[in-house]
Formats: C-alpha cells, structure tokens, sequence
C-alpha cells in the first residue's frame, strides 16, 4: 500500500478552470511504512488523551470535546492556508482528529447512551455517503489527487468520519463483544495484514486497499492505547494514560522531526 505522492496533474475541468476549486501542490504525505507508523501512534495517543483530558485532568467530556474541537478548527485552518504539504501541521491536524472522534464517539455512547452497534453502523454509513459525494464530485478517492481545496475537504471530512467509526467499532469489539484489548488487538493488526496481503499477492485496487487499512488502523490504535492504559482488572498493563500519552506522542514528534528535516532538504535540492 506504499505508493509516491508526487504531484498528479489537474484534471482538465481545473485545467479549463470550470473547477472553482484552488489549485494547490499536494497536501498529503507519501505513503510508506513511517506513514502508517506515524498513524497508528496518533490513534493511540488520540484514545489515550481523550481519556486523559476527560478522566485524569477532570475536565470532564463535554469541557474536553469543545477544547479539542477548537484546536482541530485552528490545526484545520492554517493546513487549508498552506499551498503544499507541511509534516508538522498535516500530522497535528491528524493526532486532533483522532482526539476529536473519540470524543465524538464518546458524547454518542456516554452521554446519548447511544449503543455502540448503532453508532457503528451510523459512522460507515456516513463514510459511505462521504466517499460517494467525493467520488462523484472529483472521480476519484485517491490521496495523491489531494491539490485542490475541494479535494482536502472531502480527503479531512473522510479522515474524520475514520476516526469516529474506528473508536466506536473498536469498544464494540473490545467491549461489547467482550473480546478484550489484547485480542482485539491481535484482530484488527491481522485484519490489517490481509488487506496488505490482498494488494501484494492479489493486486486488489491500491486506493481500496488504502482506506481499508486507513479506518482498520483506528481500531488498532484504541485497542493499543486501552491495552496499554487501562489497569490490570479491566484488562489493560495499567501504564496509564498519561505516561502512554507521553510515550508514543514523543515517538510521534521524533519521526515528524525525521519527515520535517526530509522535507526541508527535498525543497532545497529542488531549488
């Protein structure tokens, strides 16, 4: 599922500028394998901060959902300003987001007393519609066709909607189905493996086989998190959130360093 993320050339309704949309450089990452590190750790740190803000500080949900939700608004806004792909603001917008639909997810269960088989089923259902209205406005889902401001919208409203039906399929397998953090976990990383193995060995279509392994990644990343957070008596090592938050955020900044300092150098050997 490793592809480059160069620039694609427009479409010719942008090319004519019947598009109103902005033209822009590509806004996403290469896809590689510290792509999908990079992603799994901000899911984990995005349970395991939820959990933090919400229970240790005791800001409490709805102090917790409206704080996040408005760094995501300010992360979202400068990444629209940008015109190209920048590693510190693209995965700061990706780790709020992963906040964010815990907490979405959270509200729904914990304060609607919504079930977490009906929120699943209600978040694909969204994605669905996102993926639809995408594909029928731009004819294509691919992440490397990110370049215009359209485009971005769809790709961040698809991320987040992600996001939210990853948490809540995650605590319904964890949970409800009482499988535990440990094999949950086991399950999502194998489904994970399949689809991987499905676009090696089988040539199943890249952009599917991306965003299968985009939503799979949630759910592994929250199974990761509880099972390395939560106390020994509700199944987890009892790291804590705190400390799991620190750990993997600081794993997260390192390898954005990394991704920064490669970006830096890219624009000065193409100067």
């Amino acid at each position: 599922m490793s592809s480059s993320a160069s620039r694609q050339p427009a479409s010719p309704s942008i090319r004519s500028g019947r598009s109103p949309a902005r033209l822009m450089l590509t806004k996403v990452p290469e896809v590689t394998a510290i792509f999908w590190i990079i992603k799994v750790l901000a899911t984990t740190v995005g349970e395991t901060a939820a959990d933090f803000l919400n229970v240790d500080l005791d800001l409490g949900l709805t102090v917790t959902s409206v704080v996040m939700a408005a760094a995501l608004v300010g992360a979202l806004i400068v990444q629209f300003r940008l015109g190209r792909y920048v590693p510190a603001v693209y995965w700061l917008a990706v780790v709020l987001i992963s906040v964010v639909g815990t907490l979405i997810t959270d509200n729904l269960t914990d304060v609607l007393g919504i079930p977490l088989w009906a929120t699943t089923v209600v978040f694909a259902v969204a994605l669905a519609v996102t993926f639809l209205l995408w594909f029928r406005s731009e004819k294509t889902l691919s992440i490397h066709s990110i370049f215009t401001t359209r485009r971005e919208g769809f790709y961040w409203l698809a991320v987040l909607v992600t996001f939210a039906l990853g948490t809540a399929a995650g605590d319904l397998v964890a949970e409800s189905l009482q499988l535990g953090y440990a094999l949950s976990l086991v399950v999502f990383a194998g489904a994970i493996a399949l689809v991987a193995l499905a676009y090696v060995v089988f040539h199943i279509n890249a952009v599917v086989a991306f965003w299968i392994a985009y939503i799979l990644t949630r759910p592994l990343g929250a199974s990761t998190g509880d099972l390395l957070s939560q106390s020994p008596a509700d199944g987890g090592l009892g790291l804590g959130t705190t400390g799991t938050s620190v750990l993997f955020l600081g794993v997260v900044l390192v390898l954005v360093a990394v991704l920064s300092v490669r970006a830096q150098r890219a624009a000065l050997r193409a100067s």
